[in-house]
């Protein structure tokens, strides 16, 4: 696997820096040694001073050598626990996209039995519905003709189990069951779409339905503190891209936008909106996604795509969402992103992707999914 083999080349990476350390070490000893036995001779105050000259001059250099190799050995281990980091959060990403395609599998099962009998159900009570309207015509020509016992309690009985509400209820029942399945059976095709491995070569796809897939499965995320607005073009052509991944991104900032909208509006009392909006820029497709939650301070706009960096509280931001959404849109697709943010009045992500692949060589195209 690819993760391995980035693994297996720092950790060789690593060895060899520490070799070179160690070799170069022994270097200044031998240079330490030997100028200690030539000041132990009889050699003149010149040939002392020169020799001594020398040795400075090629200490220096080591020392710098040195403090070269040091840097590069920090940079190489802060890439190796920025990679470990990243395969750790990829393998739990992935056992939960196995996990809910599994459940997403499970529930829809029942779902397509349960939506089968209430169908039954809405055909069979029409028919039910119309006999009784029949036999209520029956029955009132009876009790114009002659009051029979038989006729008076079947009136009797239509009144006590409220005939009249049953037939006004029971069909919106139905249709109410009918919707709720429609909506379990849209969020497990959601949920079995997001959780798609994918395929890892660059394929075209309608970033309009990857959008709806995402705000699907987020539902839960932003249905109790915003709305949503969608503005996404019926004219936008197919990208060429990694659906799975831009699913990821388009996911991260949503779920940020929900949190900066919840963070403002703590007692939940306001919803907040986030407007998600596609449209054709020259040769770029444009995903801008705004809210009008809390905004981003100034001071740490920079950073706001730095591995780890994050101003939420333990336990509910990692620090990698828009680290993941960076690499994924500027270095894997050779896109943008971009941030407008203001304290108080909110944010806005834009996107840009290009319609056709950009060059990316086989490291791009086999990235781990975060």
């Amino acid at each position: 696997m690819k993760w391995q083999v980035e693994d297996d080349n720092s950790a060789a990476l690593i060895a060899m820096l520490q070799a070179k350390l160690k070799a170069q070490e022994k270097t200044i000893k031998v240079l330490i040694n030997a100028a200690e036995q030539r000041f132990s001779t009889k050699a003149s105050s010149m040939e002392l001073l020169s020799q001594n000259l020398a040795l400075e001059r090629v200490v220096q250099q080591k020392t710098e050598t040195l403090r070269r190799q040091e840097e590069k050995l920090k940079n190489a281990l802060h890439d190796l626990q920025l990679t470990q980091t990243r395969l750790l959060h990829a393998r739990k990403m992935e056992s939960v996209g196995q996990l809910a395609a599994g459940i997403a599998h499970e529930i829809n099962t029942p779902t397509q039995f349960i939506g089968a009998n209430v169908q039954f159900l809405e055909e069979a009570f029409d028919d039910v519905r119309r006999l009784v309207h029949a036999l209520e015509r029956v029955l009132q020509t009876v009790l114009d003709d002659s009051s029979t016992d038989e006729a008076r309690e079947a009136e009797n009985l239509l009144k006590e189990v409220d005939w009249e509400f049953l037939d006004g209820e029971i069909p919106m029942a139905i249709s109410q069951s009918k919707e709720g399945l429609r909506r379990i059976s849209t969020i497990v095709q959601a949920m079995k779409e997001f959780s798609h491995p994918g395929s890892k070569v660059k394929t075209f796809h309608n970033l309009n339905k990857i959008i709806e897939t995402t705000i699907t499965v987020a539902s839960n995320e932003w249905k109790y503190c915003a709305q949503i607005e969608r503005q996404l073009a019926p004219d936008l052509p197919q990208v060429c891209c990694l659906a799975d991944e831009i699913g990821q991104v388009i996911l991260n900032i949503l779920i940020n936008a929900a949190h900066a909208i919840a963070g403002k509006n703590p007692d939940g009392k306001t919803k907040g909106t986030i407007t998600i909006s596609t449209h054709l820029h020259r040769e770029h497709a444009e995903i801008c996604i705004g809210d009008n939650g809390a905004g981003i301070p100034e001071n740490i706009r920079e950073r706001i795509y730095d591995p780890f960096f994050t101003t939420k509280a333990v336990g509910k931001g990692t620090g990698q969402g828009l680290a993941i959404a960076h690499n994924v849109i500027v270095k894997k697709h050779g896109g943008t992103i971009s941030c407008v943010s203001e304290v108080d009045r909110g944010t806005v992500f834009t996107l840009r992707l290009p319609i056709e692949s950009a060059s990316t060589d086989s490291r791009d195209v086999e990235i781990e999914t975060s």
